[in-house]
């Protein structure tokens, strides 16, 4: 176990920095668009072949560095990155190193890049699939300006990312669904960038289906699995969601558990509250925060107060706003 002291400082190992697990999802556990399957199918024959072209081949003598097989899992949120990730370790027989960048980075200057070599190094000692998610938090592009410290922190991280890809012959899965901000220098390094889009109508339909245990799942006969997936273009995650949730509103009716079952009204209301709070989320981060500071206006400041005078407050309350007021003011004047 780590030294608690040297963990509070920032000093963390490589396996505090990364979930380690037995993979046991495969690809029949996830609804892909056809493309996408088809983009995947050729990633894990690169795997697969591996052996093949750079040693019975001899390219490894010719290619020395550079080998690793890396993959660009690029796509919106719930469309299936991170279960192909585990399905293409599953298939190769290896273990599924995630990275929480959230550990690997460091509040003291020197010790992300060491930890991001560890983790490489971990990955090679375990012979496991490595998976950088939400992988533009680390993968960045780096800054042209280092006038800050943290900007040199960054553009080395990312200088110490490549140079372990170069130097890794492993499987490297980059998962993102903001693609665009990768440093252009990965696009050399990773083999295979497969796009994963959002699922048509054939696809929700399936997602919808595979998301009730096929004799458990109490299912009232209104409900219409393709009515859902032609009336909502969400994804799988969302469709995933939509389903606890009405799962929840069923159980939560009132009578005995035995007459309870899931209506086509729950899986539609379900589905409704998920896109709500997509809408939420998205108005919250879109939105520009307007800034509430502004100028000192003494004629503004003697207005209000008459305006509050006028409307009931008594002169002494009136007589400490301005005292409070005029302190302010003087000391933005001394500062300025």
């Amino acid at each position: 176990m780590a030294n608690p002291l040297l963990r509070a400082l920032g000093f963390s190992d490589a396996k505090r920095a990364v979930d380690s697990i037995a993979p046991r999802r495969t690809f029949d556990d996830v609804v892909l668009p056809p493309a996408t399957r088809r983009a995947l199918e050729q990633a894990l024959v690169q795997v697969t072949s591996f052996d093949l072209i750079f040693h019975q081949w001899g390219l490894g003598e010719r290619h020395r560095n550079g080998l690793a097989l890396a993959f660009n899992f690029a796509g919106p949120s719930g469309t299936g990155k991170t279960i192909c990730a585990e399905a293409v370790a599953h298939a190769l027989g290896r273990r599924l190193l995630t990275v929480r960048y959230a550990e690997v980075e460091s509040m003291w200057m020197g010790e992300t890049p060491k930890n991001v070599a560890a983790v490489f190094r971990l990955a090679r000692e375990q012979d496991a699939v490595l998976l950088f998610d939400e992988a533009d938090a680390i993968a960045s592009r780096r800054s042209a300006s280092v006038e800050h410290a943290f900007q040199r922190e960054t553009n080395t991280v990312v200088s110490v990312l490549l140079q372990e890809l170069e130097a890794f012959n492993g499987v490297v899965i980059f998962a993102t669904n903001m693609a665009a901000n990768f440093d252009p220098a990965f696009e050399r390094r990773i083999r295979t960038h497969v796009l994963f889009d959002m699922p048509g109508v054939v696809e929700r339909e399936q997602i919808w289906r595979v998301q009730v245990h096929p004799t458990r799942t109490p299912l009232a006969a209104d409900v219409d699995f393709h009515a859902l997936a032609e009336r909502y273009e969400a994804s799988g995650g969302d469709i995933h969601n939509a389903v606890l949730k009405a799962a929840m509103m069923a159980a939560g009716e009132p009578g005995p558990d035995a007459s309870k079952s899931i209506h086509q009204r729950h899986l539609d209301d379900g589905m409704r509250d998920v896109l709500a709070g997509k809408r939420v989320m998205h108005q919250t981060l879109a939105r520009p925060v307007e800034s509430t500071i502004t100028a000192f206006d003494p004629a503004e400041v003697l207005r209000r107060l008459e305006s509050q005078l006028h409307n009931g407050r008594t002169p002494v309350s009136i007589a400490f706003l301005a005292l409070i007021i005029a302190i302010v003011a003087l000391i933005l004047a001394v500062v300025r």
